[in-house]
């Protein structure tokens, strides 16, 4: 067994503990933003983190009502100056499974150098030069994962950001959402592995991962994870945006992972016309010689014949909590192809696992 497949396994376990930490945290949290009464927040990240952060920036817009946006950090290393403008009043937030990725540490220092920008850092280690560089220094050495690949970190990490926005924006339903989507975790994995594995055990030679909203950064993610451990071509794209281009090159050698809850359940306005265009884009996909693996967070009886497997919630969730079960399918899928190939996902060739320039 891998390190890998181990830290993925144990992702439930360390989530427990990241919803009770940061409920522990709360207050201080919130204090601390509302002291700081920042324009915006600015999420700072490099690979698996910059996905993170381009999910986090999105619920901080949504639950909280407030500007964010999300930056890499090498960008920001190399070309911190020509964001100052965006900077103006803004409250960095950085989650890292290390906090010693050179991009982030340099990107920060050189920030808050050349005028004070307050940091909220989110690591994986306790004690790191991030947490040493913050104002507010969170951590939760319980999710760092030790294998190169980022998979039990990621998700912790999400929570950790979707918690954060949930606090901000006093978004209960969230924060009852999350605690839902960890406690049925372990049965959810039980459940939906083997047949995951099923679904992905063909020769494909290339992915693509469909979200939209708060889980298009995790679809991005998804890519990296599959890209990393499976040493394959993957992508991601919103849902509907595949057929914009990308559907090209989709066919019989091709893996679709996709996201297709919508609004978490319930009756909306227009859900029937909404159900409809998902469900044409799965058949579009079928014909298109694609073996697709479908995550929703209700049972829907179409999506599941159209689909080569649905992975379905047992409870209706928040959209963003639904990040939670889905990030569990490309990682189980990239690592079902790595194994049937003979790759080690513990030793990808040419990775590290963090970056230190």
């Amino acid at each position: 067994m891998s390190l890998t497949y181990r830290e993925i396994k144990q992702q439930y376990a360390a989530l427990r503990r990241t919803y009770e930490y940061m409920l522990s945290e709360r207050e201080r949290i919130e204090a601390f933003v509302k002291e700081l009464g920042p324009a915006s927040l600015t999420f700072i990240g490099c690979g698996s983190s910059y996905c993170l952060c381009e999910s986090a920036a999105l619920s901080v817009r949504l639950r909280a009502g407030m500007t964010a946006q999300a930056f890499a950090g090498g960008d920001m290393l190399l070309n911190g100056e020509r964001y100052r403008s965006a900077l103006t009043g803004t409250l960095l937030v950085a989650p890292s499974r290390s906090g010693s990725t050179t991009e982030i540490v340099e990107a920060v220092r050189q920030l808050r150098c050349a005028g004070h920008v307050p940091l909220l850092a989110i690591s994986c280690v306790a004690g790191s030069p991030l947490s040493a560089e913050a104002d507010l220094a969170l951590e939760l050495p319980w999710a760092f994962d030790a294998s190169v690949c980022q998979t039990r970190t990621v998700i912790n990490l999400y929570a950790a950001n979707l918690l954060i926005a949930a606090f901000l924006g006093g978004d209960e339903a969230l924060v009852a959402s999350i605690d839902a989507a960890i406690g049925d975790g372990e049965a959810f994995m039980a459940r939906t592995e083997p047949r995951i594995r099923q679904a992905a055990g063909f020769d494909w030679t290339q992915t693509v991962v469909l979200a939209d909203g708060e889980l298009k950064g995790l679809a991005s993610e998804g890519a990296i994870a599959l890209t990393e451990i499976a040493a394959v071509q993957a992508q991601s794209y919103h849902l509907l945006d595949v057929r914009h281009g990308p559907m090209v090159v989709v066919g019989p050698d091709t893996l679709v992972i996709a996201a297709i809850s919508g609004d978490g359940g319930g009756a909306r306005h227009g859900a029937e016309g909404r159900a409809n265009h998902r469900h044409n884009l799965l058949r579009d996909l079928k014909r298109r010689g694609a073996s697709v693996i479908v995550y929703a967070d209700e049972a829907d009886a179409e999506a599941a014949a159209l689909a080569d497997y649905a992975a379905f919630s047992s409870r209706p969730l928040d959209p963003a909590a639904q990040g939670i079960p889905f990030l569990f399918l490309p990682q189980i899928a990239a690592l079902s192809r790595a194994e049937r190939k003979g790759i080690d996902p513990d030793s990808p060739d040419g990775l590290v696992a963090w970056v230190e320039l």
